[in-house]
């Protein structure tokens, strides 16, 4: 049996993509509809959701964005997430419920969005591709996935045939990288597209949490955040991006951002946030070239 891949016609990773987890929980609708508009109209065409932000708000929200803007959204690529337990009957209803709530009658690209064991039966991964051959889904993706889970579920695919997996979705920035030589060489054989998020490590790269965590941030809210960042290796690396600033007069944000936005082999990077101005600082950033600081943030 062949691979079923069917591609996203007329649609396309940009060099940045909007984060929508905010949607729905941080901003409300009336935002949500601007930061989208915003970003269309600077060129961004990838839009990146989940089931589970919002519980579900998020991608509703997008959903009513779409019907409202017609043919203006329609070059939109839209990827949402689905997390375990992957159970079949699971699997489907979750698919059902994210395309009733994103208004549309097959999802882009669906990211598995973590790894689980049950991605080692063959059932599991027939489940998916079943949904391809469908139409329901036109491309897979994983996020969250060393190179040896990538490694390991692709063989398995090429064993029965399986639609493949074109995207990889990892956090990576100047602090944590999960986008590792490994990882990038698995994507370039597989020819799969390489999406990060986090480019300012939820906050940790504008250097707020170097004194500590306070009531109301990202870290208090979300306390798997200290687990990522508060280690040895990246307060090393937040004070090389500090000492850097120092020196050239860029803010340790601007820096990041760059950083996370020249990388060689990444097709896009996920910004988020609550305003056009986090959207602004991005489009900044991609659009820098210095080579000497290029040089100090390790990029050639």
């Amino acid at each position: 049996m062949g691979r079923t891949f069917i591609p996203c016609i007329n649609k396309a990773f940009s060099s940045i993509g909007l984060g929508c987890v905010t949607f729905g929980r941080e901003i409300d609708k009336r935002i949500s509809f601007s930061l989208m508009d915003y970003a269309v109209e600077n060129g961004v065409t990838f839009f990146d959701t989940a089931s589970a932000y919002g519980d579900g708000a998020s991608e509703s929200i997008i959903g009513d964005w779409r019907v409202d803007r017609g043919p203006a959204s329609a070059s939109v690529l839209i990827a949402t997430k689905i997390l375990p337990p992957y159970i079949s009957k699971q699997i489907i209803d979750s698919v059902n419920k994210s395309l009733k709530r994103l208004r549309a009658d097959s999802l882009d690209l669906l990211y598995l969005h973590r790894w689980d064991a049950a991605l080692e039966d063959i059932e599991i991964v027939n489940t998916f591709n079943d949904l391809v051959k469908s139409g329901k889904v036109k491309m897979l993706g994983v996020s969250n996935f060393n190179a040896d889970q990538l490694n390991n579920i692709l063989l398995l695919q090429k064993e029965i045939g399986s639609s493949l997996f074109k995207s990889i979705q990892n956090n990576n920035n100047f602090a944590v990288r999960e986008v590792n030589e490994k990882v990038v060489q698995i994507s370039v054989e597989n020819e799969i597209e390489i999406v990060t998020y986090s480019p300012l490590g939820a906050g940790f790269l504008t250097g707020k949490y170097k004194n500590g965590v306070k009531k109301n941030t990202r870290f208090s809210l979300i306390k798997g955040h200290q687990d990522i960042y508060f280690n040895e290796t990246s307060f090393q690396r937040l004070n090389q991006l500090q000492k850097i600033s120092d020196i050239t007069g860029y803010s340790t944000s601007h820096l990041a951002l760059v950083w996370a936005l020249h990388q060689p082999d990444v097709a896009t990077v996920l910004i988020g946030g609550r305003s056009r101005k986090h959207l602004t600082q991005a489009f900044s950033a991609l659009s820098f070239f210095d080579l000497n600081i290029f040089h100090e943030l390790g990029l050639n």
